[in-house]
C-alpha cells in the first residue's frame, strides 16, 4: 500500500504570520494537533499542540507572538508513492507520529499529511507487519 491511498489530502495550513493564539484556535476548531506552517506557497515548518504548550511556556511566549516562534522549522516529509512500511520505518527513526506528504522529488508540492492513526485506521489488524511497525513507533511515546 502507498501513502497516497491513506493520507489526509490537502489539509489546511497555518500562515507563518498567525499568532500562537490564532494557530491554537484553528487547530482546536479543526480537531487537529498538528499543522503545517506556510509562508506564501512554501512550507517553513510544522506546529503541534505540544509545541504550543511546551515551547510557548518554557520560552515565555505570549499568545500574540508569531507561531513561527514555537514551530519546528525542520519539515519531515515523505512522498505519496512511498510504501507504508518505509514510512513506518522513517517515523520510527525520526520519533514522530506524522509526516508531511509531497507529490514527488521533482515538484515537491505539498499534497497531504500521513499519521500513525491514518495507517492504523486503514490498514486493518490483519496486516501484521504494519501493526508491528505502528507498535514500534508508539513505543517512543510511553
Amino acid at each position: 500500500m502507498q501513502v497516497k491511498e491513506l493520507m489526509t489530502e490537502k489539509p489546511e495550513f497555518i500562515d507563518a504570520n498567525c499568532s500562537i493564539r490564532e494557530a491554537a484556535q484553528r487547530m482546536a476548531e479543526q480537531g487537529h494537533g498538528f499543522a503545517p506552517v506556510a509562508e506564501g506557497e512554501r512550507l517553513v515548518g510544522v506546529v503541534t499542540d505540544r509545541d504550543i504548550a511546551t515551547r510557548a511556556m518554557v520560552n515565555g511566549r505570549t499568545p500574540e507572538d508569531k507561531v513561527t516562534t514555537v514551530m519546528t522549522a525542520q519539515v519531515l516529509f515523505c512522498y505519496e508513492d512511498e510504501k507504508i512500511q518505509d514510512i513506518l520505518k522513517n517515523m520510527h527513526e525520526q520519533h514522530v507520529q506524522r509526516l508531511v506528504v509531497l507529490n514527488d522529488e521533482e515538484n515537491k508540492d505539498f499534497v497531504g499529511i500521513v499519521s500513525l492513526s491514518d495507517i492504523a485506521e486503514r490498514c486493518g489488524a490483519k496486516d501484521f507487519d504494519t501493526m508491528r511497525g505502528i507498535t514500534d513507533c508508539c513505543r517512543e511515546y510511553h
